[in-house]
């Protein structure tokens, strides 16, 4: 198609410009195509600039030995331009792949480095505690025993909490999330979360802001509650002690959630915390998976935001991050298209 575009110029083109031309076209090729096709093009490239651009045209015969010097010279760059481009782009090719293999591993070492702290200490805080209880059992006060089932409860509850970050982001990842939409008390619910953590929010100041009236959202209990779980859990890891930990919740009114209003946002529960906040630099990587940031203290997966927001996108909705403008500390800021039921009316009735 481009020789027979070229043919129509020959008259007014000198044929060596259109031979420049068709040295590009095989460099263009050499960047898409299998090595083979680009032999085939630089081959193709010089019989067509001798049949068409090199008098006599439409025969293979060179009268002169410049021209036959010049084909020669355009077989030859053809074929040896066509071959380095391509060898070039599949150096790139393993470049790239090189490093994103790089990149995996990394994320992987993180990973196990992270699991190996963060499940081999519960793990081995249940084995000792059970190994103290079979050994010493009859000499141990009740108080100790006590203290030593608490212990052994508080392990429990960390490996499982770890363990259902890995179920949920494996989950996610496979897209086998599936969001089963039932009306819920997000009041309610954030107590439930809250509970759930008290021996993590001892140390911390918990508020709630909620109007003295919510309506029921259309909302998936169980990723609500699990993403709410991980924001508080992570606000309790990373703030001092002491810190304030506030869990808002929000009803819009202005809008009428129908089904062609889809970004239409009627709950909004908003988590702040009075900490450090973020470095702003690493604010748009906090969601990515396993990222953790630098120069945190160890431990941490590097999932539990990621399934924050995994999870709220698989109820269509949005997650933000920011820091305070004063004082310091972090705003998660979570928005719902949820469908709403006025419970209000359905008491007078």
């Amino acid at each position: 198609m481009v020789s027979v575009v070229f043919l129509f110029t020959r008259s007014f083109l000198d044929y060596t410009v259109i031979g420049y031309l068709l040295l590009v076209l095989v460099s263009v090729l050499a960047i898409f195509l299998d090595i083979y096709a680009v032999l085939l093009a630089a081959v193709l490239s010089a019989i067509i600039m001798d049949f068409l651009f090199i008098k006599p045209y439409y025969t293979l015969h060179v009268e002169t030995a410049k021209d036959a010097l010049l084909l020669l010279l355009f077989f030859i760059i053809a074929l040896i331009n066509g071959v380095l481009t391509y060898k070039i782009r599949k150096a790139n090719q393993l470049a790239h792949a090189k490093e994103a293999k790089l990149h995996t591993m990394k994320l992987y070492n993180t990973l196990l480095d992270s699991l190996s702290h963060e499940l081999r200490t519960p793990i081995s805080t249940v084995m000792g505690a059970v190994g103290t209880l079979q050994e010493k059992s009859a000499q141990l006060s009740e108080e100790n025993q006590a203290k030593l089932l608490s212990e052994m409860e508080k392990a429990s509850l960390r490996l499982n909490h770890q363990v259902e970050n890995l179920l949920n982001m494996s989950r996610l990842e496979s897209g086998y999330i599936q969001p089963k939409m039932d009306w819920c008390d997000i009041k309610e619910l954030t107590y439930n979360v809250l509970d759930s953590l008290k021996e993590e929010l001892n140390l911390h100041r918990i508020k709630v802001n909620s109007p003295d009236y919510l309506p029921l959202f259309k909302l998936d209990y169980g990723l609500t509650e699990q993403l709410l779980y991980n924001l508080i859990f992570n606000a309790s890891q990373y703030t001092p002690k002491g810190a304030l930990i506030e869990v808002s919740i929000a009803y819009n009114p202005e809008v009428s959630f129908e089904l062609e209003q889809e970004h239409a946002m009627t709950c909004i529960i908003t988590v702040t915390d009075d900490g450090n906040g973020f470095p702003e630099e690493e604010i748009d990587k906090v969601f990515d998976k396993f990222y953790r940031l630098q120069h945190s203290k160890t431990g941490g997966t590097g999932l539990g935001l990621s399934i924050v927001k995994g999870f709220v996108e698989a109820q269509k909705g949005e997650v933000s991050l920011k820091n305070k403008e004063e004082g310091g500390g972090a705003v998660f800021t979570i928005a719902f298209p949820a469908a709403v039921m006025q419970t209000n009316s359905i008491s007078h009735e």
